[in-house]
Order: structure tokens, then sequence, then C-alpha cells
């Protein structure tokens, strides 16, 4: 459970501490990766709403509890959690304090070597794909896999990728050997593309 922690601590925490936020590399190295912008939305749907809903519709990808994980980074108005799936792979997320509702939810996946790798990654694709139904139930599972594998191809080997998709934010960060995590976020719409969709 140590090792565990440190790695989700030392790992991807850009995806929830805000767009000033560093990777574990230097400071003075990296470009900070703009997650989670100010004034960004959450999701109309809390934590255990969340995890429950999962649960019932994906039996064979099983979420354990969350549980709140606290660093010096937090901004006053966000609490994070994590929830350990295997050794290897992990969901962790933003929460709107006080709330608890969804402002980030993310999955990584830390690479293995030998004869599992293949199907470890077979089954991070499958919690990835799944969090994707979650949050656009309009998909099917062929669709929510096809689009994880255009976005992960976008943002094969890159620190930060992002596609936008109606109110819903897709976030890859691809360290390579370090580690694999794919994020979902609400966002705000403009009025002129509400508008837009509306004269549609």
């Amino acid at each position: 459970m140590k090792k565990w922690t440190i790695l989700w601590l030392s790992g991807l925490m850009g995806l929830a501490v805000g767009p000033h936020a560093l990777s574990a590399e230097s400071e003075s190295t990296t470009a900070a990766a703009p997650y989670l912008l100010a004034g960004a939305p959450s999701f109309d749907l809390s934590i255990s709403q969340f995890r429950e809903k999962f649960n019932a519709d994906n039996p064979k990808l099983p979420l354990n509890e969350f549980r709140s994980i606290a660093t010096s980074r937090d901004r006053a108005n966000l609490t994070r959690a994590a929830s350990k799936i295997n050794e290897n792979l992990y969901a962790s997320t933003a929460l709107e304090r006080g709330t608890l509702k969804i402002k980030s939810m993310q999955i990584t996946w830390l690479p293995i070597q030998g004869p599992e790798q293949k199907s470890a990654r077979t089954k991070a694709l499958e919690y990835m794909s799944a969090m994707i139904r979650a949050f656009v139930p309009t998909f099917s599972q062929a669709q929510s896999q096809q689009k994880l594998q255009k976005l992960l191809a976008a943002g094969k080997g890159k620190r930060y990728f992002a596609d936008t998709e109606g109110a819903v934010r897709y976030v890859v960060a691809d360290h390579g050997e370090k580690g694999l995590t794919f994020a979902i976020e609400p966002i705000k719409l403009a009025l002129s593309e509400t508008l837009e969709g509306n004269n549609k």
C-alpha cells in the first residue's frame, strides 16, 4: 500500500492540482499542464454515486472505495481521492470540496514488464473505455473503445494531450514506462456554442 501511495503521489498528480501543476520531474524543465483550469465545473455526480453506477454497469471491472489523500499542493476547494484496482492500475479523482462532486476522473496504468504486460494493458483499456461510457452514456462499448484508441494514438508519447467533445474534455498524459493516465473532465460550454447547437 505504501509503495502504491508513493507512486500515486509522485507520478501524475498534475491531473488534479491546477493550471500551474508540474509533473514529478524537475519543475525547472517541465512545462505546466493545464488540467482543471480555473473555474472548471463539476459533473453533477458525487464520487459515491459514480462508483455505485460504474460497478453496477461494469460488474467485471469493480472499483473499490475511494480514499481521500491530502497533500500540501491541494487547493482549498479540492479534495483528492484514489482507489487501487490492482498493483499497476488505479483510479483517482479531484472532487469539489463539500459536495464531493467530480471535477476530474482518472485511470492510471503503471506498465509492467514480462508475460503479463499485454493482459495488464488490456485490463487498463477496459477500465478507461468503461469510464468514457460512464460520462458519455450514449456511447456503445465499441464506440467508447474506438474513441479511446483514437485519443491514446493522438496522445502517444505526449506529456499532455487534450481533446474536447461537447461538454467533456478528454486528457491523455503518456509518460512511457512511468505510466499512462487517461482523464475525463467537464467543461463549460460557451454561450455561442450552446446557441449554435440549438440552431442545428
